[in-house]
């Protein structure tokens, strides 16, 4: 089940509110792991001004603030406006390569990237290393954005390098830091492997739960129960053929602990069959 931002930032509030996370992961089914994943990003705070927003919110609107203020500054640097002639405006920018983005440059005066950057590179005091260096910064801006500000410099520079284009985290991360730009999100790598873990498991029954044979199919799940005011946890193995529980595991913590341990002892008291799991 897939929760919405709303519904997450609710459960969240729940916990904040005194709630257990034990009551709150029973009654909206949510794994005690995924839920405390949430409590940090969509934490709400109240603002001075009375308004209440989560961290990500606030990381995202500190970011437009800081770009704000930079194209604010490029506004009172530059010698002109708007609705000037595009090369003065292009010639005023060209003064500013190199202290800010060239996305705050070029939002600043509403100038196509494409046209400041052909104007710059058409100047024969930029060297090779500053053309390089620009167009890694384009680089850079579209893998971030492609990502909706989640990615990292480790995780952009492996973007990039999947793309034949040859960098180093260092270096994506020090023209970060000049682009004023960094990830919205606090666990985006942790999130990514493990997007990834889950992509390599396949799923092999394909929702098609018959087996022809005994110990060809096992499948697990896990139930929760409230014995005495403490939560105890049962991860039964059932054979698909005979629908008869094969092994089971039980525990006071939902981990994978207890998944793993339950198939190991299936597996033990079967003899170690020949199956496909899911």
């Amino acid at each position: 089940m897939r929760f919405s931002d709303i519904q997450k930032k609710e459960l969240v509030a729940l916990y904040y509110g005194g709630g257990t996370v034990s009551d709150i992961c029973l009654q909206s089914g949510v794994p005690r792991s995924t839920f405390y994943t949430w409590l940090k990003p969509y934490q709400t705070e109240v603002t001075p001004s009375g308004n209440i927003v989560s961290a990500n919110e606030f990381v995202k609107m500190k970011q437009r603030l800081e770009k704000l203020e930079q194209k604010i500054e490029v506004l009172q640097k530059v010698d002109c406006t708007v609705s000037s002639p595009l090369q003065d405006n292009l010639q005023e920018l060209s003064k500013l390569s190199g202290q800010y983005s060239v996305h705050i440059l070029c939002d600043a005066l509403c100038v196509a990237r494409g046209t400041f950057y052909n104007h710059i590179f058409r100047r024969k005091e930029v060297t090779v290393y500053d053309k390089r260096r620009e167009e890694m910064r384009e680089h850079i801006q579209t893998v971030f954005d492609e990502s909706r500000q989640r990615f990292g410099a480790n995780k952009i520079a492996a973007v990039l390098s999947e793309r034949g284009i040859k960098t180093t985290p260092k270096y994506v991360a020090e023209l970060m830091r000049e682009m004023g730009i960094e990830s919205i999100v606090i666990n985006s790598k942790k999130e990514y492997k493990r997007h990834l873990r889950l992509a390599k498991r396949q799923n092999h029954l394909q929702r098609h739960f018959q087996a022809s044979e005994p110990n060809r199919f096992w499948v697990s799940d896990v139930t929760c129960f409230k014995i005495n005011d403490k939560y105890y946890y049962v991860c039964m193995i059932l054979d698909l053929f005979s629908r008869k529980i094969v092994a089971h595991g039980m525990s006071t913590k939902n981990s994978t602990y207890l998944i793993t341990s339950a198939f190991k002892r299936a597996f033990k008291e079967r003899g170690n069959p020949q199956l496909l799991m899911t």
